[in-house]
């Protein structure tokens, strides 16, 4: 059993959780090794978030399956595991989820799996260093990392290696995979940052219904204000949403972004209160931050996310972008 520990990331999980992993292992510990079983293919993976599940099919392709836990429309601040989704990582080979407590209440559930089959935490790969702190948490970090390109480049790395060690056979096809995949992610780094770039600097600013976009601001020049915290638990008061309409009648600021998973509520309230000051600010689209597009689409792939939402905030705050993205796949 102990070796499956060293996949389990455990900043994604609660203390309670760590201990009861803890109690697990030593009520164990006589126990005899399993025996290999023969893999049988394709592997099933699950992942936690379609950005994760994303890479998983990328590099995996016709050697694994991966189902997702979580929908375009679902806050991974907020899921909890159900049953069937309980049943479908009992059943599965292999499970990735983020880390960085972005899924703060799946903790328990993930240490249950780490007891029996490998689970591995795509943020590990990501050296502290170059993590955002949390403010509201205290020794926490922001873990929306697929934000930043390069950043998530590293997370394909950590998927590659995990499915070459859980099946050696297919190593050399994972990574043919994996470098395939890595140049697409160079070459949208690379597209995002220059039309980034054709923003004027006194307009570089994307207020967002939450902080989800730090780690984009940070690699592309923007910066970056949430109506609410890192965490979609954290509410929004009116002294936040004052304080954000003073922000933007003091900078000129012309648009604002609602977000797919997060109600616009509060979007909304901030348009109305800059009007109320005189002041003109429209909602210049509605960006993916927790979760990707609708399944099937282009949007709905990682790419496809990055692309609509770094072309959606260009054009809104005043810089040069092709209108349907980098190739020019997004929908109308």
């Amino acid at each position: 059993m102990t070796k499956y520990i060293r996949y389990l990331n455990l900043k994604a999980v609660t203390a309670a959780a760590i201990l009861a992993l803890l109690l697990a292992l030593a009520a164990c510990s006589g126990d005899q090794p399993e025996a290999e079983q023969p893999l049988s293919y394709p592997l099933s993976a699950v992942a936690t978030t379609g950005m994760v599940a994303n890479i998983v099919a990328e590099v995996g392709d016709e050697r694994t399956t991966v189902h997702a836990l979580m929908g375009s429309d679902v806050d991974p601040h907020l899921y909890r595991p159900t049953r069937s989704d309980v049943a479908r990582m009992q059943g599965a080979d292999i499970i990735f989820y983020n880390g960085l407590m972005l899924e703060g209440r799946m903790g328990d559930t993930l240490v249950q799996m780490a007891r029996s089959r490998p689970v591995f935490a795509v943020s590990e790969a990501v050296d502290e260093a170059v993590l955002l702190e949390d403010d509201e948490y205290e020794e926490a970090f922001d873990p929306h990392l697929w934000m930043d390109v390069s950043l998530w480049i590293r997370a394909v790395e950590v998927v590659v290696d995990a499915l070459s060690t859980f099946d050696p056979d297919g190593a050399s096809e994972y990574r043919a995979n994996a470098n395939a995949y890595i140049a697409q992610l160079e070459e949208l780094d690379t597209y995002v940052r220059e039309i980034m770039e054709t923003i004027p600097e006194n307009r570089r600013i994307l207020i967002t219904a939450h902080d989800a976009f730090g780690y984009f601001g940070a690699a592309y020049g923007v910066e970056v204000l949430g109506v609410q915290g890192i965490s979609t638990e954290s509410e929004a008061g009116l002294e936040d949403i004052n304080s954000l309409v003073s922000f933007i009648v003091e900078n000129d600021v012309r648009a604002v972004f609602a977000e797919s998973t997060v109600p616009d509520r509060a979007m909304m309230a901030i348009i109305e209160g800059a009007a109320a000051r005189g002041h003109r600010v429209e909602l210049g689209g509605e960006l993916f931050s927790d979760a990707m597009g609708a399944p099937g689409s282009y949007e709905g792939t990682y790419i496809g996310m990055i692309d609509h939402n770094a072309t959606t905030v260009a054009r809104a705050l005043g810089g040069t972008a092709p209108e349907r993205g980098l190739h020019g796949r997004l929908s109308r």
